[in-house]
């Protein structure tokens, strides 16, 4: 049942963070990170495709050793994140508590990711 658990977790966290790439409130790195955890714990052939994919591996790789967010991966998910959110925030007709809501989450996801090490240690 455990395993069962963990490969479902692992699929829907890997899902969620795919779909976190175009929705910018949503973050790919976390659940990625989370996909690879499920995955360690269920199907070793499944995590280790996962570290072996070119866009996932190597962030699964860099945060599970070393903590690290790469500074281009920083740049990426702010500017995503700025551009995203942007337009509804000018022009939507939300109210002024969600909109402040949103901008208190993008900044809490935008320090966490800029206070990570962006480099390897040497």
């Amino acid at each position: 049942m455990g395993r069962v658990f963990y490969f479902i977790s692992g699929w829907i966290s890997l899902g969620l963070g795919f779909i976190g790439i175009f929705l910018p409130l949503l973050p790919t790195t976390p659940f990625v990170l989370l996909a690879a955890v499920c995955f360690s714990r269920s199907s070793e052939r499944v995590h280790e495709w996962l570290l072996a994919h070119r866009l996932f591996g190597p962030i699964i790789i860099d945060w599970q050793r070393y903590g690290v967010i790469k500074r281009k991966t920083k740049m990426l998910s702010t500017s995503t994140m700025v551009l995203f959110i942007s337009y509804p925030m000018i022009w939507g007709t939300f109210s002024i508590y969600i909109k402040l809501v949103i901008i208190m989450i993008m900044v809490g996801v935008t320090w966490f990711i800029w206070t990570r090490p962006s480099e390897r240690p040497t």
